[in-house]
């Protein structure tokens, strides 16, 4: 499948473990490459799935600038959003622990927003899935933070971690996105180049 990537020098421009794990199952031949100190952020008027396709597009364009003719750069960008607020990655425990608190006993929106770029052309989606938490008690909050360090993780949560086993009742859409690529959406876009 997706014979056409040959052509292509594939890169995931992400530190992610579980991007790279995502990625391999549908490309099994890609290169992974970061720039160092991207600029994440974005207008405060910017909501939702525009928030995280202005990110994935700002990290799509810091690569396009040294890629080669036959370079496909991959770039992606995971936010969690509740009561309109966009939660990034937290910045220490007391804020890792806020976020789970809020999250706690209630619904909110895990957004991943990828672009797939070449020299002459970029492709940018996002994808949204909805995730309902069961109301989390301040030791599986602690015990979570305390154990997992979730500093890397949008919401400060990864759903295929203890939490996601012990505290997530519901997903609707889907549950890779939440993991941090919608592996699907991303097929379909490759299939086109």
């Amino acid at each position: 499948m997706l014979s056409n990537l040959k052509k292509y020098n594939v890169v995931l421009a992400s530190n992610s473990p579980r991007r790279k794990e995502l990625l391999s199952q549908i490309v099994p031949d890609f290169k992974v490459f970061t720039l160092s100190d991207i600029d994440e952020s974005y207008p405060s008027d910017l909501e939702g799935e525009e928030v995280a396709l202005h990110i994935a597009g700002k990290k799509a364009a810091a690569y396009l600038e040294s890629i080669g003719d036959n370079d496909m750069i991959i770039t992606a960008d995971t936010i969690v959003c509740v009561d309109n607020e966009v939660l990034g990655k937290p910045e220490d425990a007391e804020d890792a622990c806020r976020m789970l608190r809020l999250l706690s006993g209630r619904q909110h929106k895990v957004v991943t927003a990828f672009a797939i770029s070449t020299k002459d052309r970029v492709e940018k989606q996002a994808v949204t899935t909805l995730v309902r938490f069961a109301e989390l008690s301040d030791e599986i909050i602690d015990h979570y933070v305390k154990n997992y360090k979730p500093y890397d993780k949008a919401g400060a949560y990864g759903i295929q971690e203890w939490i996601g086993y012990v505290g997530v009742e519901e997903v609707q859409g889907s549950f890779f996105n939440v993991i941090g690529l919608p592996v699907q959406r991303v097929f379909k876009v490759l299939q086109t180049f």
